[in-house]
């Protein structure tokens, strides 16, 4: 089943190029913090993360997690917001059915709480891996408690605890993941080693065809298209090097062997600007 996805720009970080891939130059460039908005025809409006929003400097505006903000510089306005953004286009928040959470990196869940009656979709792994997190050790994680809906236990639904699927041959190396409907429409699929229990999401838009939202398995698309590492200082802060290697390789095999499949990284310029220029995922102011 076919979905239309939107994407959505909420700032952007400045970090050194050369830290995020071999080969990279000494130059701080922007990491856009993107967000998707699916449009399902049978369950309504969902969402793949939620990027930044004005509460990120709320959360890090004491130490330690005044750290965050310092190791990476955040530009962001309270209008690009995902909540402002929808409500331009006359989307309420209580349209949004649910919120599909790849990881719990601030980048990630900034939104989170403008969405008090969205159904929180998740990898356990993952919450059980930075709930009750804090100060340095939530930092260490790049997780900000206080973005962190008070109820959120109550409204998640665990994707790992369903029963796991046989994914299309065409999508090998990726073999197994979760059908979110039951119905094809939204795969997610496991991608440790950046982050604990992270997830990415297959899925056919209406318009542009088969994607694959890669989360930040990879956080370009010339680091999956050469299978170019980070610099080991950014490695550092993965949850497994070993398993971020493996995955981005695994990356690099599908964007070898199948054309037809768009890997989409959320922190990606080209993804961004590409998109942004042709019109092709994302409103025109």
């Amino acid at each position: 089943m076919d979905v239309k996805l939107t994407w959505l720009d909420t700032g952007y970080c400045r970090q050194l190029e050369l830290l995020s891939r071999q080969g990279g130059k000494l130059k701080m460039i922007r990491f856009h913090a993107l967000a998707g908005l699916i449009e399902h025809p049978e369950h309504g409006l969902w969402l793949f993360d939620t990027g930044y929003s004005p509460r990120f400097f709320e959360a890090t505006s004491a130490f330690p997690y005044s750290l965050y903000s310092k190791i990476t510089p955040v530009v962001t306005q309270a209008e690009q917001s995902v909540r402002a953004q929808l409500a331009r286009h006359g989307i309420a928040a209580d349209a949004v059915q649910g919120i599909l959470l790849s990881h719990f990196h601030a980048d990630h869940i900034g939104g989170l709480r403008d969405f008090p009656r969205a159904r929180l979709y998740c990898f356990e792994s993952a919450y059980l891996h930075v709930k009750g997190k804090t100060g340095l050790a939530a930092v260490r994680e790049a997780y900000l408690p206080d973005l962190m809906p008070d109820d959120f236990e109550e409204r998640a639904t665990f994707v790992d605890r369903m029963a796991p699927t046989a994914l299309p041959q065409k999508y090998a190396p990726y073999t197994t993941g979760y059908d979110l409907f039951a119905d094809g429409s939204l795969l997610a699929v496991d991608l440790p080693g950046h982050a604990k229990g992270q997830f990415g999401l297959f899925l056919r838009d209406r318009d542009h065809g088969e994607l694959f939202l890669c989360a930040d398995a990879a956080w370009s698309s010339e680091a999956y298209r050469g299978n170019l590492l980070p610099h080991p200082l950014a490695r550092l802060i993965m949850s497994d090097r070993q398993a971020y290697r493996d995955e981005l390789h695994r990356l690099h095999l599908l964007s070898r062997q199948c054309a037809d499949v768009r890997i989409m990284p959320t922190h990606c310029g080209e993804v961004w600007e590409t998109t942004r220029e042709g019109g092709d995922f994302s409103w025109r102011s």
